[in-house]
């Protein structure tokens, strides 16, 4: 969990990445649920990062809070500032 967790702290403001790309950053390419499941039980989401990690197909994949509050997250990133 804490290797998925510092992977995500690399995801700049404004990007986003997969569970797959996750998985592969920490060197278990296998891994995409397990990357999901350190991802979902984040209790910290305004620090870590997580709502920027999104299935490999581009979808939202889900999110604890839900994907509305996913969604609004991420458009919040790309807004300019």
């Amino acid at each position: 969990q804490l290797a998925v967790w510092r992977a995500l702290l690399d995801i700049p403001f404004g990007r986003v990445s997969s569970y797959k790309e996750v998985a592969a950053k920490i060197g278990k390419p296998k891994a995409n649920r397990a990357v999901g499941s350190a991802v979902g039980i984040i209790p910290v989401f305004f620090i870590i990062p997580c709502p920027r990690v999104l299935a490999h197909d581009g979808g939202l994949g889900g999110y604890f809070w839900g994907l509305a509050v996913k969604s609004a997250l991420l458009d919040w990133e790309q807004t300019p500032r």
